[in-house]
């Protein structure tokens, strides 16, 4: 069954030599790892996983905590399966139809971020409208102005990050989940900024 753990280690050679191995030990199997950030001398690290029938993520996770400076922030099953979508396939499927470039990120977005749902609103006379959304986003919302890439605390619709998508606003949302770093932030207004720029071409 595949999991996503995100593991913090320290940023020098052989740390994540020394988490695979753990997760090994362990009985897990990775099948992918992508590097979400660096930072004062550490590293945060998405890792996917197999783990079979009969072994237990805390294993994985006690194995990974006996490491000196290793934290396992979050582990979770991994509903996508198969392998991380890194934003450089995000980008080539932009391109491979420029017109629809916008609708096909939102459908990307959430492969990509590992939530739930995207939706793409605009806010008209009466209030905000859905433009495009993938099948689990709610089909309303309630929001402040939005600037710039922001962390929300999440309500019964579960939004968790918004930001300005050209003259829309692009939403994403999940249930549960480890916490939407800064580079994330930074990474989703990249991507966002690709698009609208391959949408108007």
């Amino acid at each position: 069954m595949p999991y996503l753990m995100r593991v913090e280690l320290p940023d020098v050679p052989g740390s994540l030599g020394r988490v695979a191995s753990a997760i090994g030990e362990a009985g897990g199997d990775i099948e992918a790892i992508e590097i979400v950030e660096k930072r004062d001398g550490f590293a945060v690290d998405d890792v996917l996983l197999e783990i079979p029938s009969g072994t237990m993520p805390d294993s994985i996770i006690s194995a990974c905590s006996t490491l000196d400076g290793v934290s396992v922030l979050w582990i979770s099953r991994y509903a996508a399966g198969g392998n991380l979508f890194l934003d450089l396939e995000v980008v080539e499927s932009l391109t491979e139809d420029p017109t629809t470039a916008r609708d096909r990120l939102v459908d990307l977005l959430p492969i990509a971020f590992r939530v739930d749902w995207a939706a793409r609103i605009r806010r008209g006379a009466d209030g905000l409208v859905v433009v495009h959304a993938t099948d689990a986003a709610p089909t309303s919302f309630e929001l402040g102005e939005i600037t710039g890439p922001t962390r929300l605390p999440g309500d019964e619709t579960y939004v968790e990050l918004a930001a300005p998508f050209g003259d829309d606003l692009m939403l994403l949302g999940r249930r549960g989940g480890p916490e939407f770093l800064d580079s994330e932030l930074a990474r989703l207004e990249h991507l966002l900024g690709l698009a609208v720029t391959i949408s108007s071409h």
